[in-house]
């Protein structure tokens, strides 16, 4: 796989050192006065999938678009590859592969496999089109017009014409939206192998659980300022471990952490979902875990889907976004 969807030709003993591809420094976006970005700074290094997360509006998409130089920042510093993406875009392009979100920016008229092999063909060392048009099941669709193709058949034919060019850096923004299980599966596949050839690779996704099986760092950016960075392991590094449950949404949940020790804590992160969390200092006990299913049993209630374990990324989501918590957790 990683063979296959490499980015540059190299031996096959080179290993790419990590170095810094991408580079955000206080990033300022604003529309009609509204900053829908307010000093963004990010890091994304080559060899490493960087997730940008953020609710709906929280300025990640803003976020990419000035990196790719589709929008001009009003303040800040970008680097791309050493580049500033607005004044050196002419050198970039051949070395930046871009997928928009929704499968964006595609001529409607031509069609599936014309499209590919003319960007194919501005590029130096680009892949063979029809080794990518098969690899994303797009084989049969290669003679079907754009407009004509599905959704999810536009959404793979981006991912296609980002990756033809053999890139250094990649943008894919929401590259799995809309796509059913299969198609995810290979998308995963081939942003594993461009980490595996040393590329840099930086999305956005509101798949928290896709966030935390691809992404070696993670940003998470709510209401235009990064509240939370570092790797998915250590962001969703727990002391204590937690208990998660299911249940009817709204529960006295101050209820039930009367019951446990003063340190132990009860959220309901999302309605209907409950995260029951210890301390290093007062990790959870199997009598507290007794307590919450006792205290379910009392209101009748069944806790579906009960666990004990570590915080998830989505935990960490739900806590931080709209919070204005700046963390940041070193590189695991």
């Amino acid at each position: 796989m990683a063979a296959t969807f490499s980015s540059r030709e190299a031996a096959p003993d080179l290993v790419r050192p990590r170095s810094v591809a991408v580079e955000v420094t206080g990033l300022v976006k604003a529309y009609g006065g509204h900053k829908a970005v307010d000093g963004v700074s990010l890091t994304a290094r080559a060899g490493e999938v960087t997730a940008v997360l953020g609710p709906n509006g929280a300025g990640k998409t803003s976020t990419i678009e000035c990196l790719e130089g589709l929008r001009r920042p009003d303040d800040g510093a970008l680097r791309v590859l050493g580049l500033d993406p607005q004044r050196d875009g002419a050198a970039l392009r051949p070395r930046v592969g871009v997928m928009l979100q929704g499968g964006g920016g595609l001529p409607a008229a031509a069609r599936a496999g014309d499209v590919l092999s003319l960007i194919a063909a501005m590029h130096e060392n680009p892949h063979e089109p029809g080794v990518l048009l098969e690899r994303l099941g797009l084989t049969g669709s290669a003679r079907t017009p754009v407009r004509r193709l599905s959704g999810g058949e536009r959404q793979r034919l981006a991912l296609a014409a980002a990756l033809v060019g053999r890139p250094d850096v990649v943008f894919l923004d929401e590259p799995t939206a809309g796509l059913d299980p299969q198609s995810r599966v290979t998308v995963w596949e081939l942003v594993a192998g461009l980490r595996a050839a040393g590329v840099a690779v930086v999305l956005t996704t509101h798949l928290l659980d896709e966030a935390e099986k691809l992404a070696d760092h993670v940003v998470l950016i709510s209401g235009g300022t990064v509240v939370a960075s570092g790797s998915a392991a250590a962001l969703t590094a727990t002391e204590g471990h937690v208990v998660r449950f299911n249940a009817p949404a709204a529960l006295p949940a101050a209820a039930l952490a009367a019951r446990l020790p003063a340190a132990v804590t009860v959220t309901e992160p999302q309605p209907g979902q409950y995260l029951v969390r210890g301390t290093a200092e007062c990790p959870l006990t199997a009598a507290d875990v007794a307590t919450v299913t006792a205290w379910c049993a009392e209101l009748g209630v069944m806790p579906e889907g009960l666990n004990l374990g570590r915080r998830s990324l989505e935990d960490v989501f739900f806590e931080l976004a709209g919070t204005g918590v700046g963390t940041e957790v070193d590189r695991a």
